[in-house]
């Protein structure tokens, strides 16, 4: 399986953080299909996962409550975002095989570096869909239509760099489609306006953090013709990403209101609405800590995200208790 002693680093991947489980505890043979599927790097599953938290977590508190049905969509939720951020990851990179040799943090990837071939990356692709399918198995048939339709956002993501400035929404588009499935998982109705606000707020949140994460290869980019938003804006980043925050935080505000507003909750509502207010205020700290020519920081405060979007998700969780 593996081609590890082609590299001098052992296969180690870049941008991996230092002491990485894999890198540590996986046997070797599974190295380097564990960091094709970014496994070595948990914070792409972190901002796929909390997206279906949040829609499961708002949608019990609009309806019934917290119960064992909503415990198992919060943790398939986990182990689906586990599985299709592996396969996604897996897909983009077959399809950035060329880009991603040409560009310093990412040559060091399985396929660009040799580890893996195209062929053993498509097949772990579709075993790691496959799982993630029986999964999705489990949740009522509107939210298996959901899941399934989010192949197609999955597919296209990675052509998006070639032909639009803007690929960042195709992300956000992709990765923000598990509030409205969890959300449909969890209260049996599909597009609602609480979930439908939710999933905008996240696509601006997308945009948000995936402008600075793409701020550390606008040179790499520039060179090899690959668009991004972060070099679209250039030096009116920081505007931008303001009202990306602005909307992300606005629209998240919507969807609490429009969800428990109709229950005559005070409490409920403030939590809520609390927890919006501490997420805004997380990224109003990133663009505040922001160098946008310093490929460290950028990273680090790409990494943050995840604890920005769980704050949200504690006090949705809170919510429930009120």
């Amino acid at each position: 399986m593996s081609n590890e002693a082609q590299t001098p680093d052992g296969g180690t991947v870049a941008d991996a953080p230092a002491d990485n489980w894999v890198d540590r505890y996986a046997p070797p043979a599974t190295r380097p299909y564990l960091r094709l599927s970014r496994a070595d790097r948990p914070i792409g599953t972190w901002l796929l996962l909390i997206p279906c938290w949040w829609g499961a977590l708002l949608g019990a508190a609009a309806g019934d409550g917290f119960d064992r049905g909503t415990a198992w969509i919060m943790v398939g939720c986990g182990i689906g975002a586990f599985l299709m951020r592996g396969a996604g990851c897996t897909w983009n990179d077959i399809t950035d095989r060329d880009f991603d040799a040409k560009v310093a943090r990412t040559r060091s990837r399985p396929i660009p570096s040799g580890q893996v071939s195209v062929r053993g990356a498509l097949v772990w692709m579709v075993v790691q869909a496959l799982l993630a399918f029986g999964i999705l198995l489990s949740f009522n048939m509107p939210a298996i239509g959901l899941g399934i339709a989010s192949l197609a956002l999955v597919c296209v993501y990675p052509f998006a760099k070639r032909f639009t400035w803007w690929p960042q929404i195709f992300l956000g588009l992709a990765f923000n489609w598990g509030a409205l499935l969890a959300w449909t998982a969890e209260t049996g109705t599909l597009l609602d306006a609480p979930s439908v606000l939710l999933y905008v707020a996240g696509i601006a949140w997308t945009l948000f953090y995936d402008t600075i994460y793409a701020h550390q290869d606008t040179e790499d980019d520039a060179l090899i013709g690959v668009k991004s938003t972060a070099r679209l804006f250039g030096d009116r980043s920081r505007r931008w990403l303001g009202l990306f925050l602005i909307a992300a935080t606005v629209l998240a505000g919507g969807a609490v209101i429009a969800a428990l507003a109709p229950l005559d909750a005070p409490l409920a509502l403030a939590l809520g609405l609390g927890g919006v207010w501490a997420f805004g205020w997380h990224m109003v700290w990133q663009l505040r800590q922001l160098d946008p020519n310093d490929p460290g920081n950028c990273l680090r405060l790409f990494r943050s995200n995840r604890d920005a979007g769980l704050i949200l998700a504690l006090f949705l969780a809170l919510t429930l208790l009120a």
